[in-house]
């Protein structure tokens, strides 16, 4: 009497299926090795796929038979298709099982192998549930991609995102809070050019942003965010971008902005290191005597820990960090406007918006017209690649270079507003901030003193032990300051160092 093993297989997404279910299997070979008198030595399962025969128990079963020859006669399965869905493997697994004098054969597709003309049938066999699986796979890919071109998201939200279905079953992505702010935030830092990226990854952490450097890193280079999808490379499709359907995080603009800070194109001095509480200007001051940037540290004296503003070159400048700090606050009260002139800023703020936004106007024009030179510019290409006086490989070469320089243009023409919008609640919001200036300061952490000195302070700060001075104050506080000289009603400390600076104001 032969020995049989009976090998049964279902992969995951066949086990609702009745017909390729275990239970199903097993009582068909049992029949079989009943009615054909076969003895059963043992019984194998396994859930895995027929791709490969990288499986657990098939390779326990083929290590068993090599240890131990003449276990077996046969193996039997229901169909070449649990034996194996790809041809190549087959041949050779078959190859191995006769050199251990077993015989593979499927009970519904038998098969006598020893007949030459069988083994055309038995490559018909092997190769249909292949050609299925490919086919399933190449559906699977085009619908991704069709799905992907009408601008769905199609795998697990990113972070910032999460995953939501609609009334109709429909799936996509949603913003995840306070992630998404903290996304949001992370961008602006990025483009603003303060901090470096590893800087902003670690705040991010402090925020309770959970995410690994590596994480971090994708983050800040996927479009996904300024609701693009991008569509990779496939025969001669180009790979591009098209516009998502979900709620983008950040504009268009502020993802570019970011970009070219990352690679380098927006060069801007840093602090190379973190700020603690005594060191809230550490990377803001610039040496008065060599113009490098002043770093800080704490000395160690007999009965506490000194701290000190200073210059790590040869010129020696260092500076008493508490009487530093103490005449920063002394000069940015300067700033804070009085109370009774707050309507008169008002006014007077709202007018200089309004003219910003006419030469934003101007700028969306300015921007159309470079758009306008470059569609021509693709349009010469194209017809030079008609009269085949350049070869296709040049054209795609142009076409690539237009793109990116007209998508970057298209995103900053979005930012660029095309109506008069109200934004009376944004300078009030504004002003009730400005009037408690030097409190917000004082009561906040070293991070948040670091946001209101950048914001007020683009350009890097000179101290002198006595003074500070800067070439360029923030655009709003300019104007301020231009307005108490105006009216004639400048307190007397505002004759400072600081307005001796910004003789001409520029909006």
């Amino acid at each position: 009497m032969k020995i049989a093993d009976l090998y049964v297989r279902v992969s995951t997404d066949e086990q609702s299926d009745k017909g390729y279910s275990q239970r199903n299997q097993e009582e068909m070979l049992c029949r079989y090795c009943d009615i054909n008198h076969l003895q059963i030595r043992k019984v194998i399962y396994e859930d895995y796929s027929a791709k490969t025969f990288n499986r657990p128990q098939w390779a326990a079963l083929i290590t068993e038979h090599k240890k131990g020859r003449g276990l077996a006669d046969l193996i039997l399965f229901t169909k070449w298709d649990r034996f194996s869905r790809n041809a190549g493997d087959a041949y050779q697994m078959i190859s191995l099982l006769r050199k251990l004098a077993i015989e593979p054969q499927a009970i519904e597709q038998p098969l006598d192998l020893s007949i030459p003309e069988n083994k055309m049938m038995l490559a018909f066999y092997l190769a249909a549930p292949e050609v299925e699986n490919d086919r399933r796979a190449l559906n699977t890919f085009f619908g991704m991609r069709r799905a992907k071109k009408e601008g769905r998201w199609m795998a697990t939200a990113p972070l910032g995102y999460k995953n939501k279905i609609n009334e109709e079953g429909r799936k996509y992505i949603a913003p995840d809070e306070p992630k998404a702010r903290i996304i949001k935030w992370i961008f602006e830092t990025i483009a603003s050019g303060v901090f470096t990226t590893e800087q902003i990854w670690k705040q991010s952490l402090q925020k309770g942003f959970k995410c690994s450097k590596h994480g971090f890193w994708v983050i800040i280079r996927n479009p996904v965010y300024c609701g693009k999808i991008f569509i990779p490379k496939y025969k001669d499709e180009e790979a591009h971008f098209v516009q998502g359907q979900h709620e983008p995080l950040i504009a268009e603009s502020l993802f570019y902005e970011a970009q070219e800070v990352l690679d380098g194109k927006k060069k801007h001095q840093r602090t190379k290191l973190m700020i603690d509480d005594m060191l809230p200007l550490r990377g803001f001051l610039i040496c008065p005597k060599c113009g490098k940037l002043l770093t800080g540290s704490a000395s160690r004296g007999c009965k506490k820990r000194y701290y000190y503003y200073h210059c790590n070159s040869a010129c020696g400048c260092r500076f008493n960090v508490t009487r530093a700090n103490e005449l920063f606050v002394s000069e940015l009260r300067k700033f804070v406007p009085r109370k009774e002139m707050v309507e008169v800023y008002k006014t007077v703020l709202r007018q200089e918006f309004t003219s910003s936004l006419t030469s934003k106007f101007q700028m969306g024009k300015q921007i159309n017209q470079q758009l306008d030179e470059l569609n021509k510019k693709l349009q010469k290409a194209r017809n030079l690649l008609l009269s085949e006086v350049i070869d296709a490989a040049d054209y795609r070469l142009i076409k690539t270079e237009t793109d990116e320089q007209m998508k970057r243009l298209e995103a900053k023409l979005i930012s660029v507003p095309n109506h008069y919008s109200d934004i009376d609640k944004l300078i009030d919001k504004a002003l009730q901030s400005f009037v408690c200036l030097d409190d917000l300061y004082l009561s906040g952490d070293s991070l948040h003193k670091r946001e209101i000195i950048s914001s007020i302070f683009p350009e890097k700060l000179i101290f002198d032990g006595k003074n500070y001075r800067t070439t360029r104050l923030n655009e709003a506080v300019q104007l301020i300051c231009k307005l108490d000289k105006a009216f004639g009603q400048n307190k007397k400390e505002h004759n400072g160092k600081f307005s001796e600076m910004f003789p001409k104001v520029t909006l």
